[in-house]
């Protein structure tokens, strides 16, 4: 299917109800309150509503829902201040750093090839994919894709990653077949420059990308205009073909779809969504907005539990020229006359009474906690992970074992989300390699599958390693390289290597004890 027809309404209408729900999802993740008062319907944080009753609550259906939500509701005075809790934010930025917090290992049964992977892969790869996993855990997938600009990186591509809030897929089986990505080249009141990017394969199964340059509306494509009219685009002119295509020359799509979770409950039912991926926000949002009224309520009450003074006027001193009255906080002397009520005052009580209202500390931190633990046990994460329950004295020296057990649930989540980042980064790097044979004829073989290994987000101490290691040696149970490589997990294998032929030589200098008197070298017993 070539590019969209001229004056096609965009963003495409299957797509409306999805981009909703993204809108909302980039709301928490972002925490920008006018981003998250203008979704649910609200005019804005900082403009007061004029009409105290916000009728909107009463009616039904998803408008009265809406309404409903603390962030659906407009304010009601300067004072009053909406707070955001960035627990959304945290929640994309802890389920990267379970994925890719460490770099992953890829790996080619081939020399030359593994060489090359290797060095593909310090372009800024492994960054690449924990910022992807991020925006993945935020609107429920990402794409990533193989990318080449010479005047850019001349002589190797690299991996760029592609948000799902500015894509259009479509899917067969489930699978990716083709995909058109769109950004904002320039807007100009009401005219829109778009620039489109279509991924598809051709008849013999090779990817094709084809670009194009339209000028619209906010609701409609418009028309085609040539790529050289944009600065964005001008590039692109001397690259594409007579039909505005590039070929890759090489089998498959130049992108893959990497889904942060499976299965998309909410849109279980349709065609298009049914394949996309689910974000850890989605089912939490309302306790999400539950937190932040929590949060905007205590401080509310420390607003109004400031100390504040009563004073009479007969207390006030007069400015001169008219410049109102002040008092004197640190004056320490009044004259007698002067603390008497002026004639007609009927007040109760002394000229100076002080109030401070209680707040309620412990009230809201409960459900403030609360409502935080069940956010993150719907998001499938353990408290743990977010250093909610340090648990005993000893949480500094758990194992890697024991760390594991007390955050199980958030492991059990990094395990799924494997299974779905595994045959998605392993198909990007073998296209990458592809690219680079084909476009910057690199002596790499792409046809030997890449092996992908996440590594372990908890590991072992260098003590606890050190013994098991010296356990290992002792029961002749493992090579000298697989101690050094237990050891020092994230050496490669020279290093490795190296490390046990120093050792090797080490040991050969040294004479070994007399068994008859169980002496060294120099004399002195060994045991």
């Amino acid at each position: 299917m070539p590019l969209p027809a001229p004056n096609t309404p965009w963003p495409p209408p299957q797509l409306r109800q999805i981009l909703r729900a993204m809108a909302g999802w980039d709301a928490w993740y972002t925490g920008d309150p006018e981003k998250l008062a203008l979704h649910y319907g609200a005019t804005g944080p900082n403009l007061i509503a004029a009409n105290m009753d916000h009728l909107a609550t009463y009616r039904g259906g998803l408008v009265g829902r809406v309404a409903r939500w603390f962030w659906g509701q407009p304010q009601r005075s300067l004072q009053m201040t909406k707070l955001h809790v960035p627990v959304a934010a945290d929640l994309c930025q802890v389920s990267a750093d379970l994925l890719f917090a460490k770099p992953v290992t890829l790996t080619v049964d081939h020399s030359a090839t593994q060489t090359r992977l290797a060095s593909l892969a310090d372009d800024g790869l492994h960054d690449t994919l924990a910022e992807a996993a991020e925006i993945a855990a935020a609107l429920g997938g990402v794409y990533l894709r193989v990318t080449w600009d010479r005047s850019v990186v001349p002589d190797q591509p690299f991996l760029t990653a592609v948000h799902a809030d500015g894509a259009a897929p479509e899917f067969r089986w489930g699978r990716l077949v083709a995909v058109t990505f769109w950004r904002v080249a320039n807007r100009d009141r009401d005219a829109v420059l778009r620039h489109l990017e279509r991924h598809e394969l051709d008849a013999s199964g090779e990817g094709v990308i084809a670009h194009g340059l339209y000028l619209g509306s906010d609701d409609s494509l418009g028309r085609p205009v040539p790529l050289t009219e944009s600065p964005v685009t001008a590039g692109l002119a001397a690259l594409v073909d007579e039909n505005g295509a590039i070929p890759t020359r090489s089998p498959g799509l130049a992108v893959v779809y990497a889904p942060n979770a499976r299965p998309q409950r909410i849109w279980r039912a349709d065609p298009l969504g049914a394949s996309l991926g689910r974000p850890d926000l989605d089912g939490v949002e309302h306790l999400m907005d539950a937190l932040d009224e929590t949060y905007t309520s205590w401080m509310r009450d420390i607003r109004l539990g400031k100390a504040r003074v009563f004073l009479a006027k007969s207390m006030l001193d007069q400015l001169p020229n008219g410049q109102g009255v002040a008092w004197d906080a640190d004056q320490e002397i009044y004259a007698a006359l002067n603390l008497l009520a002026p004639p007609g005052n009927t007040g109760n009580g002394l000229p100076i009474q002080a109030e401070q209202f209680a707040i309620r500390y412990a009230e809201h931190a409960a459900t403030a906690a609360e409502l935080l633990a069940v956010i993150l046990r719907t998001a499938g994460y353990s408290a743990q992970t977010f250093g909610m329950d340090p648990g005993d004295a000893r949480a500094s020296n758990l194992t890697a074992t024991e760390v594991q057990a007390r955050e199980r649930r958030s492991y059990l989540t990094r395990d799924r989300k494997i299974r779905l980042w595994r045959p998605a980064v392993a198909a990007i790097a073998t296209k990458l390699l592809w690219t680079d044979r084909v476009v910057f004829g690199s002596r790499v073989d792409p046809n030997r599958p890449v092996n992908v290994v996440f590594a372990d987000s908890a590991q072992e101490s260098a003590l606890a390693l050190a013994q098991t290691a010296q356990a290992l040696s002792a029961a002749g149970a493992a090579s000298t390289r697989t101690l050094v490589q237990l050891v020092h997990p994230a050496w490669d294998a020279d290093q490795v290597a190296g490390e046990a032929d120093l050792i090797a030589t080490e040991r050969a200098g040294t004479p070994l004890p007399d068994p008859t008197t169980m002496t060294g070298a120099d004399g002195f017993p060994t045991g």
